[in-house]
């Protein structure tokens, strides 16, 4: 089965995507990924006293060494503007990703719930595209059976999170293995030029990740612990 993750930026698919593609391709699965900016007018660009344009030719670079670490069979990086994606015409996106399915013709279709987990108006836009595309699928005669929308789950109690679904509307929770948690940490590693922000946001911390996510137009519960299961 093929799976295509649809993201806005390089490092998207290593902060916690990875431990789900990574357990995809150990059951023999195909993961592709499109990334629609080189991530140049990120702020940590300012550290290094890198351009935009240098940054996101770094970064480029960065994103190749993860997708080759994960295993992703077929990786397409765009140029639109990083931070700048609301400004375009959304048609100009929805064509984008239309053409990549076209060619890699996957089953599962993925990216970010509608609060993007950070609330980042690119994750926003992308979210909106990839679900757009989906649900023109009998119109444009897709291969696509499945629509996953990567999400936080609820906050533990005390705890406060702005951004997340709540347990009614996750469909699948994906727990990683000792081979996904390595892959996990190989990409963000492969992000030199971001091991501060890594360090700052405390990801690596958690024991044993959870990796969520809602099903678009479909409700488990029990919930799904692999997305190729119970499709429609």
């Amino acid at each position: 089965m093929r799976f295509l993750y649809v993201f806005p930026h390089p490092d998207d698919e290593a902060f916690g995507p990875s431990i789900a593609m990574s357990q995809q391709i150990r059951q023999g699965h195909d993961v592709a990924l499109l990334t629609l900016t080189k991530g140049g007018a990120t702020k940590e660009r300012h550290r290094f006293n890198y351009s935009i344009e240098e940054m996101g030719s770094i970064r480029h670079q960065e994103l190749k060494a993860s997708a080759e670490v994960i295993g992703i069979s077929e990786l397409k990086v765009c140029d639109y503007p990083d931070g700048g994606l609301k400004q375009l015409d959304p048609r100009v996106l929805e064509n984008e990703v239309v053409g990549m399915i076209t060619d890699w013709q996957p089953e599962i279709l993925i990216s970010y719930a509608v609060h993007g987990i950070s609330g980042h108006s690119d994750h926003l836009v992308c979210h909106a595209v990839t679900r757009q595309v989906f649900f023109s699928n009998n119109e444009k005669n897709l291969s696509l059976r499945r629509l996953a929308l990567y999400t936080s789950p609820p906050p533990v109690p005390g705890r406060k999170k702005r951004y997340y679904s709540t347990n009614e509307e996750i469909d699948c929770m994906i727990t990683e293995s000792s081979a996904d948690r390595q892959v996990f940490e190989a990409a963000l590693n492969c992000y030199s030029t971001y091991q501060e922000r890594i360090s700052r946001s405390g990801i690596r911390r958690a024991k044993q990740k959870k990796i969520h996510f809602e099903i678009a137009g479909e409700n488990f519960d029990p919930w799904l612990h692999d997305l190729s299961k119970a499709l429609p």
